[in-house]
């Protein structure tokens, strides 16, 4: 039997913490902010999210891929359905190069590697996801950038891109990401420190390879 875990209430921060970091004809990248939804949830309740905040601002927005709502960072949406056609076969053949940077508790061991571990589709408990040998390929190369005290600045650059999947496999190494409240500890941080920094792809409509980058939370800083 499926069952799905109690979660808070929805409240998203305001919508001028959704930072706009490029547009032009074809595409918007934006920085989300932690505590937001990508796209709308289930309920009327959760309508408001980047997707609406963007078409507000700028015009319809179509998506391309999603964040988790406790994560930040960059996140590329599309103007026109060919942009959005064109973005969503880069991110299906891994042909968009993703860099995140998380704080996690304790040191990595190695200190760099890659994590190769499968991800069940689903779990007893929505929304959780786990790792499972029959479940789908899951692969993520990490590097430390950064010890201090008991924290660790990881860079990470998932190869595939599974629903909670750097969430998993941090913890599958034995270093949770500091404030994450499904797969970590109760370390009291209101906020998950995992923040989606970089997005190279080819541009939908010149076909140029361009690389984005959105600025780290300032609470990050205040960890290491």
């Amino acid at each position: 039997m499926i069952t799905s875990l109690p979660l808070s209430p929805y409240r998203p921060p305001l919508a001028d913490t959704l930072e706009t970091l490029h547009i032009d004809d074809h595409i918007v990248l934006a920085n989300k902010p932690s505590g937001l939804l990508s796209v709308p949830g289930r309920g009327p309740e959760k309508a408001f999210c980047a997707v609406s905040i963007l078409s507000e601002r700028h015009g319809e927005v179509l998506t391309v891929h999603r964040l988790d709502m406790d994560t930040s960072g960059i996140m590329v949406f599309a103007r026109t359905k060919q942009a959005q056609s064109r973005l969503a076969r880069a991110f299906q053949d891994r042909r968009v190069a993703k860099t995140y940077v998380a704080i996690v508790h304790g040191t990595a061991k190695p200190l760099n590697g890659t994590i190769n571990l499968p991800i069940a589709a689903l779990s007893k408990q929505r929304p959780l996801r786990h790792i499972d040998p029959d479940g789908r390929e899951a692969i993520t190369h990490y590097q430390t950038l950064e010890t201090k005290g008991s924290y660790a600045l990881l860079e990470l650059k998932p190869e595939t891109g599974r629903s909670h999947q750097l969430r998993l496999h941090l913890k599958a190494i034995a270093t949770p990401i500091v404030g994450d409240r499904f797969y970590g500890r109760d370390d009291g941080n209101p906020h998950l420190l995992l923040h989606a920094e970089t997005l190279s792809f080819r541009h939908p409509d010149s076909n140029e390879r361009q690389t984005y980058h959105a600025e780290r939370p300032s609470y990050f800083r205040a960890v290491i």
